[in-house]
């Protein structure tokens, strides 16, 4: 029953997202926070986890949450589930995209997603922030402040801003994932 569960919710989350992985974010969190299947310190977790694995997030997400629920075959209904919707809609686009952008609806449509999609993303961000760095995770929660978080977090982005600075390119997210894992491990250590 499971692999119906997580084929059917990751299918829903995939058909309605937009912005990728990271529009997906909030809807991943409501229903693995629903199910049941992760704790939201679990489920950053699986978000730095995702982030440092090749491939899309939501994938990488989908799959190690089903894996988590229902080991192989568990991985393999949530991939599936979240890319079916994308892998459809892409083909009928791909038919259709010469004279899809030339109406002025679909434009319309694509202003009107753009924003939401910004605000999703930054809800969650802001929402992963202060679980991460304040252990909030609602109103009534007692802040408690992780200095190590904030730390890394401060140190990260000024090395960004100076390699931005200096090279006049952003710095490779691979790079800032090194970078983090190792300030983490000698943070933690201390």
């Amino acid at each position: 029953m499971i692999y119906l569960e997580l084929f059917l919710h990751f299918l829903k989350i995939g058909a309605v997202s937009f912005g990728g992985g990271y529009g997906m974010i909030s809807l991943i969190r409501e229903t693995v926070l629903e199910n049941g299947w992760l704790t939201e310190n679990e489920f950053l977790s699986f978000i730095a986890v995702s982030e440092s694995t090749p491939g899309p997030l939501a994938v990488n997400m989908a799959t190690f949450i089903g894996s988590s629920q229902g080991g192989v075959a568990g991985s393999f209904f949530a991939t599936l589930g979240v890319i079916l919707p994308s892998f459809i809609i892409i083909f009928i686009i791909a038919a259709l995209i010469g004279n899809l952008l030339k109406y002025a609806g679909v434009e319309a449509f694509l202003s009107g997603v753009r924003p939401c999609v910004a605000a999703l993303v930054l809800g969650t961000a802001f929402t992963m922030g202060l679980r991460s760095f304040f252990h909030v995770g609602n109103i009534t929660d007692t802040v408690i402040i992780n200095h190590r978080e904030i730390l890394i977090f401060i140190l990260l982005a000024g090395i960004g801003f100076l390699f931005k600075k200096f090279k006049k390119k952003n710095l490779s997210p691979v790079i800032m994932f090194l970078i983090a894992a190792v300030l983490g491990v000698m943070l933690n250590l201390s």
